[in-house]
């Protein structure tokens, strides 16, 4: 598996920003442009907030497990890789949506602000910015409180996943 770098969700989100920029100026000429729903934010912050208390939950598990505690729950390999396949492809399409509702909002407010309820659109847009963004830090987050310790051992595949890459 391998591992999220920032370089690739900027990447990402800067190329749906400009496509978000361009598509919104297209549409404009075509007629009037769509709303930004009140709750893209509201949904992109919800996957942050899973996946920051999924990362949360199995920090606590790992810790426990590390320290040997009486009545520690064991974290299962598969489960961890789940939640971190999980976390990446929700960085991955949450930088893409961001991207297009920075671009989208950036146009708003640039070049429509005079049209009624579209600094409230421009709203909804950096605040779907903001919840992409908090969804590719907790991505980053969990991926890392999933990486398996360095070990004693000199074969890397010892220390990490096959491949070198976390669990």
């Amino acid at each position: 598996m391998n591992q999220l770098r920032i370089r690739n969700l900027a990447g990402l989100f800067a190329a749906a920003f400009a496509f978000g920029w361009a598509g919104a100026g297209l549409w404009d000429t075509l007629g009037t442009l769509p709303a930004v729903p009140l709750l893209a934010p509201v949904v992109l912050a919800v996957i942050a907030a899973v996946l920051l208390g999924t990362a949360l939950s199995l920090r606590g598990r790992l810790r426990a497990q590390r320290e040997r505690r009486r009545g520690a729950q064991p974290v299962e390999p598969l489960m961890a890789a789940r939640a971190v396949v999980f976390g990446q492809a929700s960085a991955l399409v949450s930088s893409l949506v961001a991207g297009l509702y920075g671009g989208f909002g950036l146009f708003l407010l640039l070049e429509r602000m005079d049209v009624p309820n579209r600094r409230e659109h421009a709203l909804y847009a950096g605040l779907s910015v903001v919840a992409g963004i908090a969804v590719c830090a907790a991505a980053l987050y969990l991926e890392r409180v999933c990486r398996l310790p360095d070990g004693d051992g000199d074969d890397d595949h010892d220390r990490h996943g096959p491949m070198g890459s976390p669990i």
